[in-house]
């Protein structure tokens, strides 16, 4: 038993035990500084993440944009109309042909595909309703 007790305290770890750490002095030296540092380096971390989200949704517009092929969207919301709180009426030009669909909580169903295409003048764009009555009220109205 004394041989074992004998041959642990004449062990590498033994050295180590005997002398004091001093982990304040390595941790942190001067407090003030490193506060401050730290601060600067969790701002600008917070910075470059957020630039990166403003690029990343920037970048996801223009491909949306631009669409598949490089071409420009092709379907296009003309007009809408509600009917009830749930049911709308939508006008929607897809290349030359415009056509009126009825929209309910689970089906959108064609309704009828126009001879003669609405000419909507390219000026003015077709508002929402909630959008030209808040314009009415604030005494903006367009017409």
């Amino acid at each position: 038993m004394s041989r074992l007790l004998g041959i642990l305290l004449l062990s590498p770890f033994s050295v180590w035990a005997a002398e004091p750490l001093n982990t304040a002095a390595t941790v942190a030296p001067s407090a003030g500084g490193g506060m401050a540092g730290q601060l600067t380096q969790l701002v600008l971390g917070l910075l470059l993440v957020l630039g990166i989200i403003f690029v990343l949704a920037w970048l996801l517009r223009r491909v949306q944009q631009v669409g598949p092929g490089g071409k420009a969207q092709v379907i296009e919301l003309i007009g809408s109309r509600a009917l009830g709180p749930r049911d709308r009426l939508v006008l929607v030009q897809v290349g030359n042909e415009q056509i009126l669909l009825g929209l309910t909580p689970g089906t959108i169903t064609p309704l009828h595909v126009l001879k003669e295409p609405v000419q909507v003048p390219s000026g003015e764009q077709a508002t929402p309703e909630f959008a030209q009555r808040l314009m009415e009220m604030l005494g903006k109205d367009k017409k």
